[in-house]
């Protein structure tokens, strides 16, 4: 009985270890999604006043103070949980390819600012749909799915973005968007809030590995 017992636990052992070296999915796209998911829902446990000055950042790595951020930190602070600095990226972008970022019309920049480029939505939409796949925008919940990337235009041109995630309302069916639009990283059922302007899929730089 003993010496059974001992190969039972031998064989559970093994099992727990094979499962363990196994990727969950064998998807890496899908597994990648899957942490930014979680990294962006993680991100409504934080207390964050809604500060939009702007604010001197160390380069790369640099943040805001860690209770204060607009919409954009938010996509930020997600992806840097999953090894992607989006002011690395945006920067290194915008320097290489300064005509096509709307910072010098829009903003009246005559250069590129690590500390701000990749903090702007407008910014974002032109990286994203340079560096990661622009998708269709569509009145179907359906088509999007967790992991995108939604930006909307809330009235008067003012831009916003969120992150679409794996929890569903059950008035609506839909899944919840992580955003924070002056109250802090919220969970909440606001796809079709205002007018979407942009949607996307980013899985980080090439030397990440997925694609």
């Amino acid at each position: 009985m003993k010496a059974g017992l001992t190969t039972l636990g031998a064989f559970f052992l093994v099992a727990c270890c094979l499962a363990q070296s196994k990727p969950a999915s064998g998807n890496p796209r899908q597994e990648f999604l899957d942490k930014l998911v979680a990294a962006a829902i993680e991100r409504t446990h934080h207390s964050v006043t809604y500060v939009s000055s702007y604010v001197h950042l160390d380069y790369p790595g640099g943040d805001v103070p860690a209770d204060t951020g607009v919409c954009t930190d938010e996509i930020i602070r997600a992806y840097r949980t999953v090894g992607v600095d989006l002011q690395k990226e945006v920067h290194e972008d915008i320097t290489k390819n300064w005509a096509v970022y709307p910072s010098k019309t829009k903003w009246g920049e005559t250069r590129p600012d690590s500390s701000i480029d990749h903090r702007r939505v407008p910014n974002l939409m032109v990286f994203f749909s340079r560096k990661g796949e622009s998708l269709p925008i569509t009145s179907r919940a359906e088509d999007y799915s967790p992991g995108d990337l939604v930006t909307w235009d809330l009235g008067g041109n003012v831009p916003h973005i969120g992150i679409v995630v794996n929890v569903k309302s059950r008035e609506s069916g839909r899944f919840f968007i992580v955003h924070n639009i002056g109250r802090g990283p919220k969970l909440e059922d606001v796809l079709f809030a205002w007018k979407i302007t942009g949607h996307y899929r980013y899985f980080g730089p090439p030397e990440y590995g997925v694609r």
